[in-house]
């Protein structure tokens, strides 16, 4: 049986058990050949010569012959099990300071520690793997700091402008008055959305998400959801199709889940066509209630589909204000579901996106 086979807690003991049972053959095969020497010797007829001369001698001594054959086993021995357990250490320390630096090169080392050389290089690869995400996520993050920096600088650019011309063209007429201020206000509802993207980007990094749950009406959110996109609603022309039960009672965050809502609803209305219109639908399945939130007219390619959920990623890579966001709201909406103990997911096929919510129903 080989060490790999030993469980970890064992293998001190088994390696005290390979000292002890080297000890023991090496004493019981010295003993065997002195005394199957000395048998053999006596079938002999000897005459005085120098090997006569030494098996007398050994015959004679055979208590220190013995001794000393032992004690040479013994050091023997002990120097093997003491210079293999210091240069797999060796090998170890070599291989740990790889390990901080991993590169291309895979972790080498001798035939008893292949297991532990399997386990290292699985940790290296590990380790070179999260090092390229980690550098990707803040590749994508440096990059999204770049958009949202561009974008505050347009909408503030023009309600500066805009403002200044309120300022300075006392005679404007109240309705050329009244534009202006509706852009200015529109800008700058604009900037406060990206200022709360940045927030957005601060808490996804630094904090974890905690729940405070307590009974809600998930019908009744649902619907104070839609009612406060109906300017959104009105603007694109489109309708949104509720297919509720009368109550859906649910013991949740509602704070966290109603942003789940949000940002669901806010994502059909900015990809639907205009004068189309958004189905939202909740039942109970079995042990869970299943939310889908469709609309109609764009299909999301499957290479953005598969990456849909990940933060930062931006289903419309330009910066157009419209549509730009930070590529946080799917991300954070697919941590919160997950927290609640259920799953998010996406598919779009012949120009129907839909995502549905599966929450455990216990």
């Amino acid at each position: 049986m080989r060490n790999k086979l030993i469980p970890r807690t064992r293998r001190g003991l088994w390696l005290w058990l390979q000292y002890v049972s080297a000890l023991a053959l090496w004493a019981v095969a010295m003993t065997f050949l002195l005394f199957a020497g000395w048998r053999i010797c006596q079938r002999f007829i000897w005459q005085p010569t120098p090997l006569w001369q030494f098996l007398n001698w050994v015959r004679q001594n055979v208590i220190l012959v013995l001794f000393t054959a032992y004690a040479t086993g013994w050091l023997a021995i002990s120097y093997y099990f003491i210079a293999r357990p210091q240069k797999h250490l060796e090998e170890l320390v070599e291989a740990a300071q790889q390990l901080a630096h991993p590169g291309e090169e895979p972790i080498v080392l001798s035939g008893a520690l292949k297991e532990t050389e399997s386990q290292l290089n699985l940790l290296r690869e590990r380790a070179l793997r999260d090092a390229m995400a980690a550098k990707e996520a803040e590749q994508r993050k440096n990059d999204l700091i770049v958009y949202l920096a561009h974008d505050l600088k347009t909408p503030l650019t023009s309600v500066i402008g805009y403002l200044t011309l309120l300022r300075d063209e006392p005679e404007l007429s109240p309705a050329l008055r009244a534009r202006y201020t509706g852009v200015a206000l529109d800008k700058a509802e604009r900037l406060e959305d990206l200022i709360n993207e940045f927030f957005d980007i601060t808490r996804f990094n630094l904090t974890h998400l905690e729940l405070e749950k307590r009974p809600v009406d998930l019908v009744r959110m649902l619907q104070q959801v839609v009612d406060e996109f109906d300017p959104l609603l009105v603007e694109r022309d489109l309708d949104c199709v509720l297919e509720l039960p009368d109550t859906l009672e649910y013991v949740c965050d509602s704070d966290k889940l109603a942003r789940v809502f949000d940002n669901l609803v806010r994502n059909a209305c900015y990809y639907s066509p205009l004068s189309t219109y958004i189905k939202i639908s909740a039942a109970v399945e079995e042990e869970a209630i299943v939310l889908a939130f469709t609309n109609y007219g764009v299909t999301i390619p499957p290479e953005k589909l598969e990456r849909i959920f990940e933060q930062f990623f931006r289903l419309d890579s330009s910066r157009a204000s419209g549509t730009g966001g930070a590529g946080l709201g799917l991300a954070i909406a697919k941590e919160i579901v997950q927290l609640h103990g259920g799953t998010i997911s996406a598919r779009s096929a012949d120009g129907v996106t839909t995502f549905t919510v599966c929450l455990p129903n216990l």
